[in-house]
């Protein structure tokens, strides 16, 4: 069915369903009855809560708004407890130890579980396997989602053309889809940054890792750099955002200020670099990212890692998630073979 024919029956199942009342939220913000609503300026409109939206990705997925999910106060949390990240955190706890109606109380459909087939070090856990060269064919992104399964990467994370080929090769594997989206200067607007991120999620996207406005950024144009996260936060409701800094561009205060920033706008993670710039992770810059937005948001350093013990070093110093290309190397504690040099 061709995209067309795809978006005249998506607009007649709103419009039927606007017609019969389930459309929750009152003014959608569309332009029309049926019609699937514009984005305006800063991503306004985009994935707010029971906004009605509907979208076609361009792989021709269906997607819809993400409703916000308020998770019942749980008995075994502790909300003054520091996190531990150990196996008596009372914020990490393991849903191993849990029983199949409170799975469901805490808001989960289904439990993914992934083996890895080969052998491998723990790290393997924190890894987002990568490939975001210009020239990544078809047979690498499969190539690389094959890996991915054996060593039950935490994710793949590809160019946004090859999310929906990951999402169907990685189909019930456990390991997530993770793309990147204003990759990699970060100077599109933050219309752009939510159009891409909704498309992104539509043809079958896990996590978004996007770059800010670093440029805003070094100009002490917070109110921009802001909006700019938060057009992506918006738009990714329910899915992992992640916002990369490109800390070798930035000074310290600049860091310290984008991590807060990402931290109130209800980023997941903050995450250091694209790997395209002029460097990459260094353990100072997790220290300082993990002192920043504290124990309950994600760290992912990226960038230049490329052997186990600098891997180690980087959880060591705070991170809880690595972006590499050089996954299997570092899991196998092998020497990396040749390859692209930043990430």
């Amino acid at each position: 069915m061709r995209e067309a024919d795809v978006r005249q029956v998506v607009e007649a199942v709103v419009k039927a369903l606007a017609e019969k009342g389930l459309l929750k939220g009152g003014d959608c913000g569309c332009g029309g009855a049926g019609r699937p609503a514009v984005l305006g300026p800063l991503g306004k409109g985009v994935g707010s809560e029971g906004s009605g939206i509907t979208t076609v990705g361009t792989a021709g997925k269906v997607f819809g708004s993400f409703q916000s999910y308020k998770a019942p106060a749980s008995a075994f949390e502790d909300k003054d407890a520091e996190h531990t990240h150990g196996p008596d955190c009372p914020h990490c706890h393991s849903v191993g130890d849990l029983g199949a109606a409170e799975i469901q109380a805490i808001g989960a459909d289904r439990v993914g579980v992934c083996h890895p087939t080969k052998n491998c070090s723990k790290v393997s856990g924190y890894v987002d396997h990568t490939l975001l060269k210009a020239n990544a064919t078809q047979e690498e992104v499969g190539k690389l989602c094959e890996e991915a399964r054996a060593y039950c990467f935490a994710s793949v994370c590809v160019n946004p053309s090859y999310v929906a080929l990951s999402a169907k090769l990685l189909k019930g594997s456990g390991v997530k889809v993770c793309t990147v989206i204003g990759f990699p200067l970060g100077s599109t607007t933050p219309t752009v940054k939510a159009i891409e991120a909704r498309d992104a999620i539509a043809n079958g996207a896990d996590e978004i890792d996007m770059v800010i406005n670093v440029g805003a950024l070094k100009s002490g144009n917070d109110a921009y750099v802001k909006d700019d996260i938060r057009a992506v936060r918006e738009a990714t409701r329910g899915k992992v955002l992640k916002v990369i800094l490109e800390t070798s561009l930035v000074s310290k205060e600049e860091k310290v200020r984008a991590c807060r920033m990402s931290a109130e706008v209800g980023a997941d993670f903050v995450k250091t670099s694209t790997g395209f710039s002029t460097g990459g992770a260094t353990v100072e810059d997790i220290r300082l990212m993990r002192e920043t937005v504290g124990p309950r948001m994600g760290v992912k350093a990226s960038g230049g890692i490329r052997d186990a013990e600098t891997a180690k070093a980087m959880i060591s110093a705070g991170a809880t998630r690595l972006g590499t290309s050089a996954s299997v190397a570092i899991v196998t504690d092998a020497k990396p073979a040749g390859g692209p040099k930043g990430y």
